[in-house]
């Protein structure tokens, strides 16, 4: 895939409990550099197992070693909302329902609204923002959350979740549109602390349970929503304390858990956080401990609460003052863990912090001149296609080497087939690509982070670079679909490979420049229309998307990072494409001979003009003909 903004989706939607796994169809972000993936961002599509937690972004390791002058932003990302009830709630829940309502009138409507509800309202802006959102409206939230905190039972049957979801939704839209909602003041301070306060003392807010689990991981996040880190340490070294084995019956348990390990990392840009550790550091003997005592962790599907407890260890070294305690901490877990094997998880994490924030006393920790000794130490099988392709492996076998250096050799020419291209753009010389491909997605976790610099939650990623510079080397960073074995598969292989060839002959310029305007529906669509038709596959989800008929064809022109989810971007782009192509390919000629030039005014002017509105309604007629059968046959063309 290719994308700046969009890192939520991609291992999050899955066609099984393989971790780490991006949803059906879906590809890897094409960038030149990672972005930090949100923890405030509306709640994500509920994982169906707990091994599709998502760590903290290793990407943030390489943040500077002395605290910026503000957070990281409360969201890069729109998660899709979460559907939690099962019902279609869309139609039901409106924003008016809550604009128009203040005091115990608001209150009840959100107590009476499902959670994929109140998610919606993460979205909002302008009058509705004001609306929903201003400090008077966020003060009686947090009062009834606190008035309902004495009695909690420990599950939802009074609607505490919503309430908390509300309040996280309300932090979110005031740091993104505060010209919007207005500033938050001491009202507002004081009413969170009281309602956090109340909720965290009562007797069943650490029940474990999948009941309570749902109310606490949420209200965890709420702590760094509100910039609390500081005042609920405590809350967060009970839960790592706390934890034991039988919180692994529940998922929204061990998501609490891991949510801690949230506000740890977002708590190192607020002054009061950082002062609160110095005067009590027992947080970093409690996040020592809980890497030791549950080593067995390791090479299991909650690798990542091992490997998050070094890490955020290994994070307080950015402060000279509190270097001294932490050194030795890390040091021995770094002694007791391993750059390969089963303890790797925990290695790198640490690893990683030492090397940016404590680079210049690397011969301690033994991670000197790290990117390159983890790439040595993990990426040993290499194999060259020929003089445009090569291949870096964690761990591959003549035959599989054999069978992708065929499939994507074989590939450039059906592309060529249907782009009708005259050679690369002008001055694009990523003339060779290396793909780069894991043992698999737990193994692309731990170690692609740490020696590309990109964020691994995602189904791999396409580092275009720089074509115009002489000696740029484009990457696919990629992962064996160990789910698929016996069988070798690679996942996203052919998507991906669409990706590079459709950057090198069909879009001038780097990432950056493709995106002056919306080019998502063809980026992406093109890629997964490439990868179903070259295999001869048919798209089962994108038949099932047609025929619910969502979107119309003007709308679909319109997709970016933005506004998109892994439904709208994958099947529905595939959907645009495939009916371009097959029904108007003299538009798609003109298309791509703009976007060929980089003449991105001019290729917007075709789809938002030129032809504008006039296919949507032969499109619904395509849509209604694909749902039925059309789109079943394997010739694409």
């Amino acid at each position: 895939m290719v994308m700046t903004a969009l890192t939520l989706c991609l291992g999050l939607a899955l066609l099984a409990a393989a971790p780490g796994r991006a949803a059906a169809g879906t590809g890897a972000a094409r960038t030149k550099a990672p972005q930090p993936r949100s923890a405030l961002a509306p709640r994500p599509a509920t994982p169906t197992t707990a091994d599709e937690l998502h760590r903290p972004d290793a990407a943030h390791a390489a943040e500077p070693a002395t605290s910026p002058s503000h957070r990281p932003p409360l969201s890069t990302v729109k998660a899709a909302p979460r559907k939690a009830s099962g019902k279609d709630t869309e139609a039901a829940c409106a924003v008016s329902d809550f604009t128009s309502k203040t005091g115990d009138a608001l209150v009840q409507q959100i107590k009476g609204s499902e959670t994929d509800c109140i998610n919606t309202l993460f979205s909002v802006a302008g009058q509705d923002a004001k609306a929903l959102f201003r400090e008077e409206q966020m003060v009686t939230v947090a009062n009834a959350l606190r008035a309902a905190s004495a009695d909690y039972p420990g599950d939802n049957t009074g609607s505490m979740t919503q309430m908390v979801l509300y309040l996280r939704a309300g932090y979110y839209v005031q740091y993104g549109n505060p010209e919007d909602v207005g500033p938050y003041g001491s009202a507002l301070k004081s009413a969170i602390q009281g309602a956090l306060d109340a909720f965290f003392a009562s007797p069943h807010a650490f029940d474990v349970s999948e009941a309570n689990g749902e109310t606490l991981a949420e209200t965890v996040t709420l702590i760094d929503s509100s910039s609390e880190n500081a005042r609920f340490l405590t809350v967060l070294t009970r839960l790592l304390k706390d934890y034991n084995s039988s919180y692994n019956a529940f998922w929204w348990m061990v998501s609490a858990v891991n949510n801690s390990y949230t506000v740890l990392f977002r708590g190192h840009w607020l002054p009061e956080f950082v002062s609160a550790v110095q005067a009590d550091p027992s947080v970093l003997t409690v996040l020592r401990g809980f890497a030791v005592a549950h080593d067995d962790l390791l090479g299991t599907d909650k690798s990542y609460l091992v490997s998050n407890a070094g890490r955020e260890l290994g994070r307080f070294l950015q402060h000279a003052e509190l270097r001294e305690q932490t050194s030795p901490l890390v040091k021995e877990l770094l002694g007791r863990s391993e750059i390969t094997g089963r303890t790797a998880p925990l290695w790198v994490g640490l690893a990683e912090m030492t090397d940016a924030y404590d680079k210049g006393n690397c011969s301690l920790y033994g991670t000197c001149d790290l990117q390159n000794r983890v790439r040595d130490a993990v990426l040993k099988d290499k194999h060259t296609c020929g003089p445009t392709l090569r291949i870096v492996a964690q761990q591959m076998t003549d035959a599989d080497f054999t069978a992708t250096c065929d499939s994507l050799l074989k590939q450039d020419a059906y592309f060529h087939s249907v782009v009708k291209d005259n050679g690369p753009v002008a001055n694009d010389n990523n003339s060779t690509i290396e793909v780069v491909v894991f043992d698999s997605s737990a193994e692309y976790q731990t170690y692609a982070g740490i020696i590309y610099g990109i964020s691994t939650d995602n189904g791999g990623m396409y580092l275009e670079g720089d074509p115009a510079k002489e000696g740029n080397l484009p990457r696919f960073i990629a992962y064996e679909a160990e789910w698929e074995r016996p069988d070798f598969a690679i996942w996203n292989l052919n998507h991906e490979y669409t990706h590079y060839l459709d950057g090198r002959f069909d879009m001038y310029g780097d990432f950056e420049e493709n995106m002056k305007t919306p080019t998502v529906m063809w980026v992406e669509g093109f890629a997964e229309y490439i990868s179903y038709s070259y295999r001869g596959l048919t798209y089962d989800n994108a038949i099932t998307e047609a025929g619910k008929g969502t979107y119309k064809l003007s709308t679909l022109f319109d997709t970016t990072y933005e506004n998109t989810d892994t439904t709208r971007t994958y099947p529905w782009g595939y959907l645009a494409v495939r009916y371009l192509i097959q029904s108007h390919p003299q538009d798609v000629d003109t298309l791509l001979g703009h976007y060929r030039k980089g003449d991105w005014a001019a290729a917007r002017t075709l789809l938002t003009e030129t032809i504008g509105t006039r296919y949507d309604a032969d499109f619904a007629d395509w849509l209604a003909k694909c749902s039925a059968g059309s789109c079943d046959s394997t010739t694409h063309a």
